[in-house]
Parts: C-alpha cells; structure tokens; sequence
C-alpha cells in the first residue's frame, strides 16, 4: 500500500499504481463504543459508560474479515471509532477497548481509519486533531491500491472549522492536490471516504445533522465530480442511506455498532472492477456464516 498523508512521508510503492486487475475491500464505520448504552438511557452527551455489546459486535466484525479467502486489499472504518468525545469520560477505555479488537486483525489486511466528529469533536481544535493523530494516526492521507486512488478526507473540516482554520486551510490545498492527480486520470478508479456523507438520498436534500450543508456539499460534489472521483463511502447516519449525482456514486453505510434504523449491524464489501464498482451491505452474521456471495466473487475473476 502505498500512502500520502497530510503529515507523513510518501512511501513509495510503485507498483500500487498500477492496475493489476479486479480487487475487494471492506468498509465499515461507526464501531462507536459507548453509544449504545447512551442511547438506550437518552443521555448522548454523559452517557455511555458501558459497551460490552460493541466489543462483541466489533469482536464478530473482526472475526467475519479474517475468515474471507481471499483476503480484502484493506479494511476502512469510516469514523466514530469511540462514543466519548475528546475530554469525555470513557474516552481513554473505550479507546483502549477498541484498539484491542482492532489488533486481531490479519495481519495482512491492512487498517485505514477515518476520523469522525466523535473522534475529533462536532467542532475541533488543534489539540482534538492532534490527540487523535497520537492515537490513531494522521486525520487525512491518500493512498493507492492496484491503480486506485483512494483519499481518505476530515469530514469535520467541512462541518465546522472556526476553531482551527489554518488546519482547514492545510487540508483544503492538500485535497485540491489529490484532486488534480485524479482529474488528470493517472489512476484507474478515484475514490473517497470520509465520515459524514456529503448527502443522504438526494445533492439537493436540507440540512440536518447527518448531512453536510448545501452549500459545502454542493462544492464539494462538483470538485469530486470534475476531478473524476467515482464513488464517496461515508458513515455517521446509523443507517444505509446514498443516491448519485451526476455520476458520483454517495454510499452511507450503517454501522457496526449502534442502529439508528431497521438495518443491520453490518460491513460493506466493495468489488473494483476495470470499468466500476460495485458494493452490498451485509450483516456481520451473513458475512460471518455465509461469506461473500458468488456473484460478487465472480467479478474479482474477470479481467
């Protein structure tokens, strides 16, 4: 895997630029360790004091991964790692708890983590982004896998950034970088993944909580599009959620933890292919007992 982080070196792994044929990854968002017990008590903000179902769920979503042959080119978790938010109760154990599930996985599947605003904060500072940067690494990179470019964005920078304004800035040049790297189509595919979806359902939605603005995601939408980024995965709603706009395909996946729905909790395998890409939500007992189904493997066959 070759990587490109806002603040860490570039490895250089050339041969990760080029495409060698089909791949699969998987994504999943939303492990969030404590939200469950906050949630069913009503208290989000203090609650959370217990998250023994998320280590299970966490525990089994790890599990289901390691079990598939062959092995995903990498796992994505699109954000709220943790409940607490920076200065919370909680915070440190259940990150403790987390950061242990998270280290039996294979160790040749490849871990990307993406920050969301309860690793970061609804508002950051500094200090918040540099806290999770001590724990978990860098808050925005890009990398490559077989000739896909994937940028890995902090979605709280688009959210709300009055409190480190000069980190937005460093992230915004570093994003128009990429985006001129894909826009010149030295890559097969362009993809993104941040926390918050750019919309749920449609680019002209209002505004709510689980959404960016109109304004931001209109920007952004475009800059994605005429840069030739063919598909964003986000997490943050709790459910599955997505639609498409002008050939950019918005995937919200639900979460590993806490349902906010009727979904599952799941993963999401995503298939490239040399002409697409193509993804299905399953349940982490699906995943766990029945593995990818044929016609999605039948894809990582062709040529």
């Amino acid at each position: 895997m070759c990587m490109d982080a806002g603040t860490a070196e570039l490895i250089p792994t050339e041969k990760e630029r080029e495409w060698k044929g089909p791949f699969y990854f998987i994504q999943g968002a939303d492990p969030q360790f404590g939200l469950m017990k906050a949630w069913a008590t009503g208290d989000c903000d203090n609650g959370g004091d217990e998250w023994e179902q998320e280590i299970r769920l966490a525990e089994q979503a790890v599990q289901a991964i390691n079990k598939l042959n062959p092995k995903p080119k990498f796992f994505v978790l699109c954000g709220d790692l943790v409940h607490a938010m920076p200065g919370r109760p909680w915070r440190k154990e259940q990150t403790e708890d987390l950061q242990r599930v998270l280290r039996t996985v294979d160790s040749d599947i490849p871990l990307v983590l993406v920050s969301g605003n309860h690793d970061v904060g609804n508002v950051p500072t500094p200090e918040t982004i540099a806290e999770f940067q001590r724990t978990w690494g860098d808050d925005y990179f890009s990398f490559w896998v077989g000739g896909v470019l994937f940028l890995v964005l902090n979605s709280q920078f688009l959210y709300d950034a009055s409190r480190c304004p000069a980190l937005k800035q460093e992230h915004d040049h570093w994003l128009d970088q990429q985006l001129r790297t894909a826009g010149q189509r030295a890559c097969r595919h362009a993809v993104v993944f941040q926390h918050i979806p750019l919309f749920l359902q449609s680019i002209g939605e209002d505004d709510d909580y689980f959404n960016l603005t109109k304004s931001v995601r209109k920007e952004m939408a475009d800059k994605f599009v005429e840069a030739g980024i063919k598909a964003v995965f986000s997490g943050h709603y709790h459910r599955n959620a997505g639609g498409t706009y002008r050939n950019l395909d918005m995937v919200v996946s639900s979460a590993i933890g806490c349902q906010l729905g009727t979904d599952t909790h799941g993963l999401r395998v995503v298939v490239v292919t040399a002409e697409k890409i193509i993804h299905r939500y399953y349940s982490l007992d699906e995943l766990s007992e029945k593995g990818i189904e044929d016609d999605l493997m039948d894809l990582l066959k062709e040529n």
